[in-house]
């Protein structure tokens, strides 16, 4: 599990173990010596998508909880973080598949309209996918065009700087689920309920943080750059009208934790193709996913669109 090592040499700023550099001021960290153990930790890694869980002898070849591909073991010769606090599970397997049943039935008008009848569900998967929680306290100096003070002209140009103290931000560190799938899941989170160990179904996985850290550290500086400008849009720019908004953050102070946040993916199939599905591990109604198009409508729609079109030509020809 991450842990805390010490504070850097010149800022004080939070260490965490595996940090070679002070995510403050960038100041290079003494290294530890690697334990044996760490050396030869294995996992298995999805040959598709690249997701990695934790190796155990009781899963020999599996498939991928988020693609459906083979997964192999290899061997890590650098530390792997670890989660060690665990969003428990709040949605049971039966929840799951009747939030995946309320989603197809909710297909709209260029679905098929057998989607929910003829769907087949072809695996279930409850799992723990990575993400960092982090607090920054961050200087941001801005400039942009707003129409305060532009008197003849559409613009003028402002400039400032701010200090921003942002809490409980998450950022995904997984493989498997796709960007828009995190971002869409992470606002739904209770993360003061996570526990030190596992609370869901047994038969759950756990992703890991198979994220280099140095690139840990570009997505959250990345995430406190979009938080900061975000902030600055909405509260700090004059007048009502802006473009042209630039940032520059510069970090006082950096705190992350290791989240496990649970979900389901589930895989389903209709006709020849199988679709994959997330649902919320704790609240099921916020379900992301695939659904079919019906082209047979589309086709109809487009063929009685023209139609329209033509005998809307010819009345006016005869007009």
């Amino acid at each position: 599990m991450s842990s805390v090592e010490s504070q850097c040499q010149r800022c004080q700023s939070r260490l965490e173990a595996e940090d070679l550099r002070c995510p403050v001021c960038a100041l290079p960290t003494p290294r530890p010596a690697r334990s044996a153990e760490r050396e030869r930790a294995r996992v298995i890694r999805c040959d598709n998508c690249g997701a990695a869980i934790a190796y155990s002898v009781e899963a020999q070849a599996p498939r991928c909880a988020y693609c459906t591909s083979q997964m192999h073991v290899e061997t890590q010769e650098d530390p792997i973080d670890q989660a060690d606090r665990f969003v428990p599970f709040e949605v049971s397997p039966e929840q799951a598949r009747q939030a995946l049943s309320a989603f197809l039935g909710k297909g709209g008008f260029f679905r098929p309209t057998d989607l929910a009848s003829r769907s087949a569900l072809d695996s279930l998967r409850p799992l723990w996918w990575p993400g960092w929680e982090f607090d920054a306290r961050v200087e941001v100096s801005w400039t942009a065009d707003t129409n305060a003070g532009a008197h003849r002209s559409d613009w003028a140009p402002h400039s400032g700087t701010t200090h921003l103290f942002l809490q409980d931000i998450l950022v995904s560190a997984s493989r498997g689920l796709t960007s828009r799938e995190t971002q869409e899941l992470s606002p739904h989170y209770d993360i003061t309920k996570a526990k030190p160990e596992p609370v869901g179904p047994p038969e759950a996985q756990v992703e890991l943080f198979d994220v280099t850290r140095s690139g840990a550290r570009r997505q959250i500086l990345s995430a406190v750059e979009n938080m900061a400008r975000q902030r600055i849009a909405h509260e700090d720019l004059p007048g009502t009208r802006h473009r042209n908004l630039r940032v520059a953050v510069a970090l006082s102070g950096l705190e992350t934790s290791h989240y496990a946040l649970p979900a389901y993916v589930l895989a389903y199939r209709y006709g020849k193709k199988l679709y994959r599905v997330v649902v919320h591990g704790q609240n099921a109604s916020h379900v992301l996913g695939e659904r079919p198009v019906s082209w047979v409508k589309v086709v109809a729609t487009v063929l009685a669109a023209l139609a329209v079109l033509v005998i809307i030509t010819l009345l006016r020809r005869a007009s």
